[in-house]
This record gives structure tokens, C-alpha cells and sequence, in this order.
């Protein structure tokens, strides 16, 4: 089977590394200036499974038709990825792995909905400079039908897959896709603050901002009648469970929890492009909910204002302190807050 995977950041980099291991013929599909990094170096692994360098072919564009087209840029950059390469995109399968809900409604207009399948990758990498990357936790890839039932073309591509991953079959994939947009709900907060996810959360604070902002997603998305689907390892009940404890003993938890994520540190996805100075998903993460909100004429003040902050980040390139943040969303008395 022919596979190309287009983007080379931390999940492009990992998928194409580790399906070349395992003895697939795959094609990574990135920037200029990473095509010629990966190409005289390779790419350099290091993380959970060791570390390593594994030699993978590099273009800058599709050269030809693929039997599967992995799609592993970030979901505002889909539609960019999908002109630059259309030309070899007439035929075969494509696979969305983005966070959030929406991958697969921007790649419909594009394909018919038995070449489109849709993924949740939890596990974990980090992009380093090009063509290092950090594997930082392993995790199930969940691959699923956005728009029609379950069928062996599916089967076969998890088959596929699955030598080099932990690759489960879903029957709901749009119902799981959104308990993982709650997964990823607390990337915004380390982004802010320009810290990693064990530095953000070992303060406790900001674990209480975090099950603040959770709270008014959830409720959003039930207002909206959107039912979240368990993923393999991760039921709904962890999340619905977090809303409805006490914010000071769900925050405990989450401290307790992403505090012990990874051994290297960890960046969330959202921080990632902002260090490398590109838009980040904000907006289909949080913004997702902050937009679901608006459409229903609900309120959704913590997310939206979230929202508002990062896109400040993203334009300024300078970061909040935790003592702002936490004084912004009065997490804690402002006497109590040390200045930076």
C-alpha cells in the first residue's frame, strides 16, 4: 500500500517514521526547509520507544496518486494542504488525525464520503526543531467513519496501521471526537503562559481555571444535545465526572494527572505552533465550544475570553504570566496573586 503523510510536525513525523519501520511504503510531505532537513538526516526520534533516527522518503508535495493520504497538518492548514496537493488527490482513501470536530465537514467538500476516514490519536508527541521529535506516551489510534457506517475498507486500514500503532475501530467516531475535544481542552492554559503541561499544572490554580473552563464546555455541549462516545482507554465518565465534583477536588485530580503525563516536558499542541510561530487550533478547541455557544445563544465567557487571549499571543508573541491569568479570570483573590 502507497501512503503519504502530509505534515511533518510532531504526529506527521511519528506516523511516517514508525509505518517506514515497520516495513510500509510511505512518503512524508512537508515544508521546504524540513523536506531537506529529513532527507539528509532523517527524522530523529527519541521518547517512550528509544531513541533512534529512521530514514523516511521526503517531498515537498504530492508526486503522485496514493492509496492513502494521511492528513497530519493542523485543521485551520486543511484546506491550504488540500490545493497545494489536489492535483494527485482524484483518487484513494484519506484519513483526518486533527483535534477537534470539524476535519472532516472541511475535507467533505472536497471528497465522497466512502474515501474520507476519520482518526483520534491520543497519543502524545512533541515537535523539537525539524525533523526531531519527542514520542512522548503511547496511546490508541481510533479510526472511524465521519459520514457512513463502519465497512472493511475500514478494517483493512486499521490492519494497516496497526503495525506500527494500537490502531481500535470505532462504530461513533463523531461522538468520541468530541469527548477528545474535552481531552484537549486544558492546551489553551500552558499556551498562555508559555510553560509546559507539568509546569502549568503543577500550580494549582491554574488546574482550577482549567476544570472552570471544562465545566462551561460541557454544559455547552449538552445544551446542544451532543451525547460524548467513551474512547478505548478513556471513558466519558472521567470527564462528565470531573464537571461535577467540587472545582478544588477535580482540580487535585487534574494536578495529579497531567503533573505525571510524560517524563520529557511536555508542549501541548496549541503551544507547539505558537513556538514555531504559526497559528495555533484555538479555535476548534475551545473556540469550538465558544462558537457552538453563539450559534445556540448561550454564554460561554471563560472559553470565549480564552479564545480572545491566545489570538493576542499569536499576534504579539508575547506571553501572559500565571499571575495574570489567574488574576483575568479572578481564579484566586487578587491579593493572594504574586506578582510576576
Amino acid at each position: 500500500m502507497k501512503i503519504a503523510v502530509i505534515g511533518a510536525g510532531a504526529i506527521g513525523a511519528v506516523v511516517a517514521a514508525y509505518m517506514k519501520k515497520a516495513g510500509e511504503d510511505v512518503t512524508l510531505i512537508g515544508r521546504a526547509d524540513q523536506v531537506d532537513v529529513i532527507k539528509t538526516q532523517g527524522l530523529r526520534l527519541s521518547g517512550v520507544r528509544g531513541s533512534e533516527t529512521i530514514k523516511v522518503p521526503a517531498l515537498t508535495r504530492l508526486d503522485k496518486t496514493y492509496d492513502l493520504v494521511i492528513f497530519a497538518v493542523k485543521t485551520q492548514d486543511i484546506e491550504e494542504a488540500y490545493a497545494y496537493n489536489s492535483e494527485f488527490l482524484e483518487s484513494g482513501l484519506v484519513l483526518t488525525t486533527q483535534n477537534g470536530v470539524q476535519a472532516d465537514n472541511i475535507l467533505s467538500s472536497h471528497f465522497e464520503r466512502d474515501r474520507q476516514l476519520s482518526s483520534i490519536v491520543m497519543f502524545g508527541a512533541t515537535y523539537i526543531n525539524t525533523g526531531e521529535v519527542v514520542f512522548n506516551f503511547e496511546g490508541d489510534w481510533v479510526i472511524g467513519r465521519p459520514l457512513m457506517p463502519l465497512d472493511p475498507t475500514t478494517h483493512a486500514i486499521a490492519g494497516v496501521l496497526g503495525k506500527a500503532f494500537k490502531v481500535v475501530t470505532s462504530t461513533d467516531i463523531m461522538g468520541q471526537k468530541y469527548l477528545k475535544l474535552f481531552v484537549n481542552f486544558n492546551n489553551c492554559i500552558p499556551a498562555l503562559i508559555g510553560k509546559s503541561m507539568q509546569e502549568t499544572f503543577s500550580d494549582i490554580d491554574l488546574c482550577r481555571l482549567s476544570i472552570m473552563l471544562l465545566k462551561e464546555g460541557v454544559d455547552v455541549v449538552a445544551r446542544a444535545n451532543i451525547e460524548l462516545v467513551s474512547l478505548p482507554d478513556f471513558p466519558k465518565e472521567r470527564i462528565y465526572g470531573l464537571v461535577k465534583m467540587p472545582v478544588d477536588q477535580a482540580a487535585g485530580i487534574l494536578n495529579k494527572t497531567l503533573t505525571t503525563l510524560s517524563k520529557e516536558p511536555l508542549y501541548g499542541s496549541i503551544l507547539q505552533s505558537i513556538m514555531r510561530g504559526r497559528a495555533s487550533e484555538i479555535d476548534f478547541i475551545n473556540g469550538e465550544v465558544a462558537h457552538l455557544a453563539d450559534h445556540l445563544k448561550l454564554p460561554a465567557t471563560l472559553n470565549g475570553k480564552i479564545v480572545d487571549m491566545l489570538h493576542e499571543v499569536e499576534r504579539t508573541g508575547k506571553f501572559f504570566s500565571a499571575g495574570e491569568v489567574k488574576r483575568i479570570f479572578n481564579v484566586i483573590p487578587e491579593e493572594q496573586v504574586p506578582f510576576p
